[in-house]
């Protein structure tokens, strides 16, 4: 693992709590995710890590050309970034099927992609987009275990994605395989799971070429199982590596095995020191995640220490034997223990090169809503 340096010379312009960007961190990450994936043409990472175009663009310049995003605000600032293939992997009902035509539309020179797991909306949105003379291709998307969305392998599967191959105005695009539930710490015990996985999408892609059916991509994969599919060699197969471009300190913890530093850290202030063993700094849970445990939702290099015991909205208190060395106004970098919702909690995050504040890159899609 490259080592990395988050000295900040000059820190008066960052308003804390704010996320900060270490550039040369990042660049080492995009450099061990391209390592792994071996081809850049095989990559399909997700942007939910940082939703920035200004990312977006460096990793287009480094040829990553398919994206995944998770709303249509991250399709849109995916696009507006100069993507031309986009995977919005979620499943699209209610108003979001309007959504897609519009998005196919506005951005006509793009190849526009999502998922389905039900028949209904998908003759919602085949009827949608007939009628406007549209078309759109969609992944069925597979249920590997995780129980949160997709459909189970079988012969209800294979039915829908027959119906994708038969509704006008939609297009059979392939298959969708996320295995959120692997957490093996251990890597060949992960591997062996997703394997697993990888064998249920397969086996439904053989079922299908079978019948002359068309299943042009397997898009497989997040943080965890990226490595095991990277050592895979399968002409439909698109990894889709999820948290790795900033990376956090929990799968950091979970995955060992994987040569990433967390690159996004957020500069908080020390506003009080309430007890001799105790600080409160400027970290609320408006700018981290608050989804982990509070003792897992940060974590602090120059503190190891450092307890958290209690969050609200604008404060973290920490317990420290080291309370009594800090007044009100020091600094310090946490990690954030998940840095995807973190980063939507922040308008921009400040951009740091060579010990230097040099940018501020605007989080773009953290809303729900752009302009479709």
């Amino acid at each position: 693992m490259t080592e990395c340096n988050f000295t900040i010379q000059d820190t008066s312009s960052i308003v804390s709590p704010g996320l900060v960007v270490f550039r040369d961190v990042m660049n080492a990450n995009l450099a061990e995710m391209l390592r792994e994936a071996g081809d850049v043409t095989r990559l399909r990472p997700h942007c939910k890590t940082h939703k920035m175009g200004a990312v977006t663009k460096i990793q287009l310049e480094l040829g990553i050309t398919k994206h995944k995003c998770a709303t249509f605000a991250e399709a849109e600032m995916l696009a507006e970034a100069g993507v031309k293939d986009i995977l919005l992997g979620y499943n699209l009902v209610g108003p979001n099927i309007q959504r897609a035509v519009d998005f196919v539309k506005q951005y006509n020179d793009i190849l526009f992609i999502a998922t389905a797991d039900h028949p209904a909306p998908v003759r919602e949105l085949s009827a949608a987009m007939e009628s406007s003379g549209q078309s759109i291709q969609i992944l069925i998307d597979l249920d590997s275990g995780q129980h949160r969305t997709g459909i189970a392998p079988g012969e209800d599967a294979r039915q829908l994605y027959r119906l994708l191959d038969e509704l006008p105005g939609i297009i059979p695009g392939g298959i969708h395989l996320y295995d959120g539930q692997n957490h093996q710490t251990d890597l060949e015990e992960r591997r062996q799971a997703v394997l697993t996985c990888w064998n249920l999408a397969t086996a439904l892609r053989d079922d299908l070429e079978a019948e002359e059916l068309s299943v042009p991509r397997i898009v497989a994969g997040g943080t965890g199982s990226f490595p095991v599919y990277a050592s895979l060699s399968d002409r439909a197969l698109e990894l889709s590596p999820g948290t790795n471009t900033f990376f956090d300190n929990n799968y950091g913890k979970m995955f060992p095995d994987l040569q990433y530093t967390p690159a996004a850290r957020i500069l908080t202030r020390v506003i009080s020191r309430p007890t001799n063993d105790t600080l409160t700094v400027d970290l609320g849970y408006k700018a981290c995640a608050s989804d982990p445990d509070v003792s897992k939702r940060v974590v602090f290099p120059d503190l190891p220490d450092a307890e958290p015991i209690l969050q609200n909205e604008e404060h973290l208190v920490l317990r420290t034997a080291q309370a009594s060395s800090f007044t009100p106004g020091d600094e310090l970098l946490a990690v954030p223990g998940h840095i995807c919702p973190t980063s939507a909690l922040h308008k921009s995050a400040y951009v740091v090169e060579n010990e230097e504040v040099t940018d501020n890159w605007e989080v773009s899609s953290r809303d729900r809503w752009l302009t479709i």
